[in-house]
């Protein structure tokens, strides 16, 4: 969907109110940040940067990755005064990016799952470049309805494309739409 259309796509929907976007943080993010000292805190496809705005709020040092231009506006606005790192970039190209890292918390809620198959790998490898070891990586995804969808990414291939380089230490499957979180650790 990182097409020149799945842009202009994207981009029209946040010049308006994406429907994904509650303005509330994940209450899953909110329970893990109990167990979390702050440090530093990137959102890969962080939207208009509600979580990031929540990170901040708890002291954590943020970076927000979006190939929307308008969403990273919309997470300026939102933060206000926090300070932030925020970019107009492709999450399949990380490694590339110019970021101030390592991380300890990595969150990608609903941008991995959307990403064309040719480009998990790269992915994959992109967090773990960024990632501290042990940092705790948190991925909402979009399992297929049914054998044959193509939307979504099955448990399995969730894990297997991050095994090289990541720990699964919980998954918890999601409600409605087929989904799920996972858990991982970097090793």
């Amino acid at each position: 969907m990182r097409t020149r259309l799945g842009r202009i796509w994207y981009s029209i929907l946040y010049r308006f109110s994406p429907p994904w976007d509650t303005g509330i943080p994940a209450p899953e993010l909110v329970r893990i940040l109990t167990a979390l000292p702050p440090g530093k805190a990137i959102d890969l496809g962080c939207g208009t940067g509600t979580n990031l705005r929540y990170l901040a709020e708890h002291g954590w040092d943020v970076t927000g990755v979006d190939f929307v231009g308008h969403a990273i506006a919309a997470a300026k606005r939102k933060l206000g005064s926090h300070p932030a790192t925020l970019l107009a970039a492709d999450v399949a190209n990380l490694a590339a990016l110019d970021l101030p890292g390592p991380y300890d918390l990595a969150l990608d809620m609903g941008c991995f799952h959307s990403l064309a198959r040719a480009d998990h790998a790269r992915y994959a490898r992109g967090l773990a470049h960024w990632m501290k070891p042990g940092g705790v990586y948190m991925l909402y995804a979009w399992q297929p309805d049914h054998p044959g969808d193509s939307r979504g990414i099955s448990r399995e291939d969730v894990v297997t494309g991050f095994a090289g380089d990541f720990h699964l230490y919980q998954y918890e499957q999601g409600t409605g739409h087929p989904s799920a979180w996972y858990y991982f650790n970097r090793k």
